[in-house]
């Protein structure tokens, strides 16, 4: 549609073209549309030449050379003049404050000025707006064209920023596909690489055939050390997902992906105390909800589940969220927890896969790799991050006995059942009885006379001499 040509006239006739924020701060209407409001302005635009000129005027008529005539927005406009000077004063002055070591003054023709300026100030913002909203109406009849304008130069914006970042930041265009999969090259994460140094990039894939062949992949239970990139890791992949649906370029090497309708985040902790509802209900409710609604061709994201409660209800809980969302929701999921246990899924489920982000430690230091690679992680280094973050050194060492002593006793304890079989072990067989309670439980004591209870006795006695 071409531009209204009248239109276009009266919009570059009546505003500026770097409007104000604000309207009632006025400088949206253009200079020379007005003429009520160009003479207001002028009449603010010459205060500082008017008050150089006083200034000179009363120098020169009072014979003191360091008289100053200024503004300020709580007692206006005024003439100072230091105690040294105060026998110079002419009477027409008049006190309007007095200072350490200062007095000032106010005149007729000063307080002439001064109304005249502050009202004309005061009447140009009242004229800006009756103007403004004139133009209002007479724009009115515009509203459809002006709509459809917004739109377009806004869609521009957009794509013209994409296209600037694109270019700058090494973006690569995504390929979408009819194939359910989230396939992405070198992936990086669009903030986090702009705030660290040599960020690493990493490969993910979902819905696609692993890398040796195996089934597609709808989940990636992802472990590694706290500070390692999980999260990070997840983020970016979510991200590359939006910005590629937003029509952008994305932060990858290359990035194939298939129908996506929604994405679905249980990241951090928050509560909601004035709700009623703590960390852990929070948790909880995120959860319930991303099980109701996730669909076959939703991403979701979840990390650390079950962490506001006892070790056994969260890796429970962990572990019946993450079978349900393979089982029932069939989801994109990228599943980052420190329960070891859950990477027993990947044994149990096709569709499942472990990853893991590389971490190195040497003499209790830990050097983060932020690299992921297939398989389970082999621990969490929780004791070297709370090292990093400033722990007590004590307190560390007494954690790190106290971990000894736990992995001692777990060690000489019997094997834990494992919570996640299938199906419950099948009660093993009575084992035959023992000859003695044989022996005993044919006896009838009511029936027998002391020469049998005697023979009896002998035999049981008999029997336990036989083992």
């Amino acid at each position: 549609m071409a531009p209204d040509a009248a239109l276009v006239g009266l919009l570059e006739e009546s505003l500026r073209e770097e409007p104000g924020v604000v309207l009632r701060e006025g400088g949206v209407i253009a200079d020379g549309y007005d003429a009520e409001l160009d003479e207001l302005r002028a009449i603010q635009n010459n205060c500082g030449e008017f008050l150089l000129q006083l200034e000179a005027r009363e120098k020169m008529r009072t014979g003191i050379p360091n008289l100053k005539v200024d503004y300020n927005r709580l007692h206006g406009f005024y003439i100072e003049v230091t105690h040294a000077h105060s026998e110079k004063i002419p009477d027409d002055y008049r006190r309007r404050q007095t200072l350490k070591n200062a007095e000032r003054y106010i005149t007729p023709e000063l307080k002439a000025f001064e109304d005249k300026a502050l009202s004309a100030q005061d009447r140009a913002l009242e004229r800006e707006k009756f103007l403004y909203y004139a133009l209002l109406n007479l724009l009115s009849p515009h509203i459809g064209h002006l709509q459809q304008v917004a739109r377009s130069v806004a869609e521009l914006d957009v794509l013209a920023a994409f296209a600037e970042r694109a270019l700058a930041l090494d973006y690569a265009l995504p390929i979408f596909t009819g194939e359910a999969i989230i396939e992405i090259e070198a992936g990086r994460h669009p903030v986090v690489e702009n705030q660290v140094e040599n960020f690493i990039a990493n490969d993910a894939r979902l819905g696609a055939c692993g890398p040796y062949g195996d089934s597609r992949r709808r989940m990636l239970v992802i472990t590694g050390p706290n500070m390692g990139g999980k999260s990070t890791y997840m983020r970016q992949v979510a991200l590359i997902a939006l910005l590629a649906y937003c029509g952008s370029f994305v932060p990858a090497e290359s990035t194939r992906i298939g129908p996506l309708d929604q994405i679905f985040t249980r990241i951090g902790a928050s509560d909601d105390l004035a709700g009623g509802r703590s960390t852990f209900m929070m948790e909880m409710t995120e959860a319930a909800n991303i099980l109701h609604n996730a669909s076959a061709q939703s991403l979701v994201l979840m990390d650390e589940i079950g962490r506001g409660t006892s070790t056994f209800d969260g890796l429970a809980l962990a572990f019946g969220i993450a079978r349900h969302l393979l089982e029932k929701n069939r989801s994109y999921t990228l599943f980052a927890t420190h329960y070891f246990e859950l990477t027993r899924l990947a044994g149990e489920f096709a569709q499942a896969a472990n990853v893991h982000l590389q971490a190195v430690e040497h003499k209790h230091h830990i050097v983060f790799l932020h690299a992921v690679n297939d398989g389970p992680a082999n621990q969490s280094y929780g004791l070297q991050v709370a090292a990093l973050a400033g722990i007590p050194e004590p307190a560390i060492k007494t954690a790190r006995k106290y971990l000894v002593k736990l992995e001692q006793e777990s060690a000489d304890r019997q094997p834990q059942r494992d919570l996640f079989s299938e199906t419950v072990a099948a009660t093993k067989e009575n084992p035959p009885q023992h000859p003695v309670l044989t022996l005993l439980h044919a006896i009838e004591p009511d029936e027998l006379s002391p020469k049998q209870a005697l023979e009896k006795l002998y035999a049981l006695k008999n029997a336990v001499g036989k083992e």
